[in-house]
């Protein structure tokens, strides 16, 4: 019998605290070299797109796929599946649309305990769109904010978002005037739009902040410009070799012969302690994430023991072994 699980089950089933703690094991175990992960693979139709990303976690004994398609209007369908390693069966379906938003907030919120000063209070957040939310609910859960400054191209859409944060988040939550303003003053600087032209002027950067890079994952868009990874004295990506497939961010550096590929750390290095993260407070630090299969595979192990524990979800009469 495979469990099915709903967007409605995992949105019931997983917390940000839940997924912080099963996307820091991967990336910990990615680095150990017990875990693997395959940089996401697209096809590309005039009708939508197809993502598929593989990952292995054998210490939870679970192989397997996140696959999502998305239209041009925006509509999409995620599912994550699980594979039994040992005995070959596919043990789960999960849709996985808010299970993308949550894991990538959490992996924000363990790059932020890593890499941002531990007196950061105050955020610069470029976008409001959907992953926005969990973006500035997981940057809450890893420091004590006291002030977020949101800056967007329609406005109207950031009031509202700023009213329903501040409300969730008990967080003085508020609409940036200016590009400017919402990186002045900033101890951590978020993007997380699609946009193909970098957010602002690397020159702008004051010592000792943070700056994480969510939205560029496809080589068509760019959040930040080179100005921003010149000055950055370390730059940490979820994954170096996901970065070389598909950092927008980071390739025209690369061409440019301003970083090298085998110079960059991923988070999990960071953690482990096989390469450092910020030593110094006046340190400006850039962490590129692009997304990884292996943390859908983790929290989404999570989510089945839940679900069996909870007796959530569907049981369909297929692939029973």
């Amino acid at each position: 019998m495979i469990r099915y699980l709903s967007e409605d089950d995992v949105r019931q089933l997983l917390t940000m605290q839940d997924a912080m703690e099963q996307v820091e094991r991967a990336f910990t175990a990615h680095a150990q070299g017990q875990a693997f992960d395959v940089p996401r693979v697209r096809t590309r139709q005039p009708g939508g797109h197809l993502h598929i990303l593989q990952a292995a976690a054998p210490e939870l004994n679970f192989i397997g796929y996140k696959a999502y398609y998305i239209q041009p209007d925006k509509s999409r369908t995620s599912l994550l599946h699980l594979i039994n390693m040992n005995q070959g069966n596919l043990e789960a379906i999960i849709q996985s649309d808010w299970l993308g938003q949550i894991r990538t907030g959490a992996a924000t919120a363990i790059a932020l305990r890593a890499l941002a000063r531990q007196d950061s209070r105050v955020l610069g957040l470029f976008g409001s769109g959907r992953h926005a939310q969990t973006q500035l609910e997981a940057a809450c859960a890893a420091h004590a904010l006291k002030e977020v400054k949101v800056f967007g191209r329609d406005m109207q859409r950031v009031h509202a978002f700023c009213t329903k944060m501040a409300k969730a988040t008990g967080v003085n939550v508020r609409p940036a005037q200016s590009r400017e303003e919402t990186v002045n003053g900033s101890d951590i600087i978020l993007t997380i739009t699609r946009s193909s032209e970098p957010l602002f002027d690397g020159h702008w950067l004051e010592p000792g902040q943070c700056v994480v890079a969510v939205g560029s994952n496809a080589l068509d868009r760019r959040e930040i410009d080179t100005q921003t990874v010149r000055r950055a004295d370390l730059i940490v990506a979820d994954s170096v070799q996901v970065a070389q497939h598909e950092s927008g961010d980071l390739l025209s550096a690369y061409e440019n012969g301003l970083i090298y590929w085998e110079n960059l750390a991923s988070l999990g290095q960071v953690l482990t302690g096989l390469r450092p993260g910020r030593t110094r407070d006046d340190q400006i630090i850039l962490f590129e994430s692009h997304g990884m299969a292996l943390q859908d595979i983790y929290a989404g192990a999570r989510i089945l023991e839940l679900a069996r524990n909870r007796g959530m979800g569907q049981d369909l009469p297929i692939g029973a072994r």
